[in-house]
């Protein structure tokens, strides 16, 4: 426990490590103007810091009456660096001027002492001073750990998506980008064998860490439901039972998802799909400039025991490109879904390739209309004429 004590009179230092002493308190360091003091601190002039050489004082005594910088001003200072502003300054003064101790509190100041010192009252204020810079030390490293245990989580979470899959026939990419270290969406593809390639995207309500959680809870079933049912409503319907065997105890919050599950064939140039309550995704094929929509044909997973699902399938006939896509693409506009979708459209018509350089500038580093917040996903699969295997 180290005390920084700051005044131009050499008595009151005295009379203050002297009354530290008898209490105890005997690891402190002196400075006879605020000049020192920041210069102790490691600031070397009002706008500039460099390595702090006491970066272990927990508590300053800070003469409010001092030539050149007076101790209001020097606090002032001190509040403009992160790493400093958490040291309680109690101020000593012989003013008793109640706007200056206000302008000084206001500075950054926790607390005052008046001149004569009372020993009794100093020591009172200290102790305080100290005890909530300890309450306020402890909060900010178990902010600091939970911090460092979600960027870990977040490491996790996304190490379980899928990597791109390059194929002769298939290409599938990917971009994500949570709102906060943690969140909903989750994509995953799996090569099925016979030139099939099942494909889903999910968007948990909400983001976060209950929204992660439910997400890594369906990535660790989701290679074995994709590979053992393989159609996509019977995919659908078993994700819908594994996440409602999920029984928490007085859950005030329905948690469920939004799915588009696709097993695209590219032997037979057929997909076949369940959208279930997720955002239209969009095929493009050839060089036409109005792709199709493959809508919502059944509710959200997870919100009823059972789900009726009515599977939809379609056929391409020359190259093209599928995107997948969670709402908060869509929502980087605003109005109606119609306009949202004309704006997806409009930067996706085009090459069938992906060109991630092109789809971050269009929805990924461009600035939204409103701020960002819900998790954006983007699946691009491109379908490529390959080579007839007969």
């Amino acid at each position: 426990m180290r005390i920084l004590i700051v005044d131009d009179n050499p008595t009151n230092v005295i009379i203050i490590r002297e009354i530290l002493k008898k209490e105890d308190y005997r690891n402190f360091i002196t400075a006879s103007s605020a000049k020192e003091m920041l210069e102790l601190l490691g600031i070397r002039s009002h706008n500039e810091t460099g390595r702090t050489r006491m970066s272990d004082v927990d508590l300053i005594l800070l003469d409010m009456m001092m030539p050149e910088m007076d101790g209001i001003e020097a606090c002032r200072v001190v509040q403009q660096y992160e790493h400093l502003k958490d040291i309680p300054i109690i101020m000593v003064t012989a003013v008793g001027d109640s706007k200056k101790l206000a302008e000084a509190l206001d500075a950054g100041a926790v607390d005052y002492v008046t001149k004569p010192i009372n020993k009794v009252e100093l020591m009172a204020r200290i102790r305080l001073a100290l005890r909530l810079k300890q309450e306020k030390d402890w909060h900010k490293e178990r902010d600091q750990r939970l911090q460092d245990e979600l960027k870990l989580a977040a490491l996790v979470q996304n190490a379980v998506l899928s990597l791109p899959l390059e194929e002769e026939a298939f290409e599938v990419h990917a971009i994500y980008q949570p709102s906060s270290e943690l969140a909903g969406d989750l994509y995953a593809w799996y090569a099925l064998g016979d030139g099939r390639y099942g494909v889903i995207l999910l968007d948990m309500m909400g983001h976060g860490i209950s929204s992660s959680l439910f997400c890594m809870f369906l990535a660790s079933v989701l290679k074995d439901t994709v590979t053992t049912y393989v159609e996509p409503e019977k995919v659908i319907q078993e994700l819908n039972r594994r996440f409602n065997q999920l029984y928490i105890e007085k859950q005030l919050v329905q948690y469920y998802f939004t799915a588009i599950y696709l097993v695209v064939d590219t032997r037979l140039k057929r997909i076949d799909y369940v959208n279930a309550g997720h955002p239209p995704a969009l095929l493009f094929e050839g060089a036409g400039t109005k792709p199709v929509l493959l809508e919502s044909n059944c509710h959200p997973v997870g919100l009823f025991d059972r789900i009726e699902i009515q599977p939809q399938t379609m056929n391409y006939e020359d190259e093209g490109h599928l995107v997948l896509y969670t709402d908060g693409l869509l929502e980087l506009v605003e109005g109606e879904q119609e306009q949202q979708l004309d704006f997806m459209i409009q930067h996706l018509t085009g090459e069938h390739k992906w060109q991630e350089e092109n789809m971050r500038a269009a929805f990924f580093n461009k600035k939204a209309i409103k701020e960002r917040d819900d998790d954006k996903c983007m699946v691009w699969i491109s379908l490529m004429k390959g080579t007839d295997k007969g």
